[in-house]
């Protein structure tokens, strides 16, 4: 009589307990049920205006109370957030407005940063009719619109760096608190670079591991300021967010995100106007001075 293992029997359990056919496989444990959404969860889908109307209709004063506190701080984060958004374009410079527009601009810090940590300034060097520079400039205006607290200036290649050879354009030099950061050269040279998909503020916290590499590489140099997440998830205040940032780069999900971005064509902190007096040219592929 042939015995099928995977019946559970009497029988069959005799014959595993004997050793003669193999144990069972264990039920894999059932998926937990989502998590219920909490109450600032379901707030964070109203806007202000229409908080207010809920707050009117409220069950009791307690919950009245609650959609109030809720109100006023989405309202907060929004000035808080507006003040922050200098920016949201691209600024086309000229040789001479680069160190005011550039290297100085990168000191300036925001008027609520206690660390002093700077403004994050991309400067992008493109060419004119060359594809992959054409492409690269629309890439460089949804980031700018998409990070408004960053600063994106652009300005032709040889305008810039004279004699720069059409093979290293489009470059992306990276400033922050009057230093560079990091030279993005060649942009698109590789393979066809595409910026696709949403804004990682629009994402969830955990979904950090899919976005563009320029965004990702932008984000790894400090160029552009992580997404901060509303009260409503976690339930933090400004203050506890503020600590959060305060506690260095182990939490930052930016490492997360270091191994495709040290994969493609940029070269860190090489800088490409020269140290004059350190001997430090010969790290440099154009020596000017700006």
């Amino acid at each position: 009589m042939a015995v099928n293992p995977n019946e559970d029997t009497e029988f069959n359990d005799a014959l595993r307990k004997h050793g003669i056919i193999p144990p069972r496989e264990p039920t894999p444990p059932s998926p937990s049920p989502p998590p219920s959404p909490t109450f600032d969860d379901l707030l964070n889908d109203f806007t202000p205006s229409e908080l207010q109307e809920i707050s009117q209709d409220a069950p009791d004063d307690e919950t009245e109370r609650m959609i109030a506190a809720y109100r006023r701080q989405r309202l907060a984060d929004e000035r808080k957030a507006d003040k922050r958004a200098r920016f949201g374009r691209v600024y086309p410079i000229g040789r001479d407005d680069y160190l005011r527009e550039v290297t100085e601009a990168s000191k300036i810090n925001e008027d609520d940063d206690d660390k002093e940590t700077g403004t994050g300034v991309v400067c992008f060097l493109y060419k004119d009719s060359l594809p992959r520079s054409d492409q690269t400039f629309e890439h460089v205006r949804i980031l700018a619109a998409r990070y408004p607290r960053t600063k994106f200036v652009s300005i032709v290649g040889d305008k810039c760096i004279p004699n720069l050879p059409d093979s290293r354009v489009p470059m992306l030099i990276v400033y922050k608190k009057g230093e560079i950061r990091n030279q993005i050269v060649a942009w698109g040279s590789d393979k066809e670079r595409r910026i696709e998909g949403e804004s990682l503020v629009q994402r969830r916290p955990n979904e950090f591991n899919v976005f563009p590499e320029l965004e990702a590489i932008l984000l790894v140099t400090d160029a552009l300021h992580m997404p901060e997440l509303p009260p409503a998830q976690g339930g933090r205040t400004d203050q506890e967010g503020d600590e959060s940032e305060d506690d260095g780069d182990d939490d930052d999900p930016s490492s997360r995100m270091r191994s495709a971005a040290t994969s493609t064509n940029t070269r860190a902190q090489k800088n490409i106007r020269g140290k004059k007096g350190k001997g430090d040219d010969s790290d440099s592929d154009f020596d000017f001075d700006l």
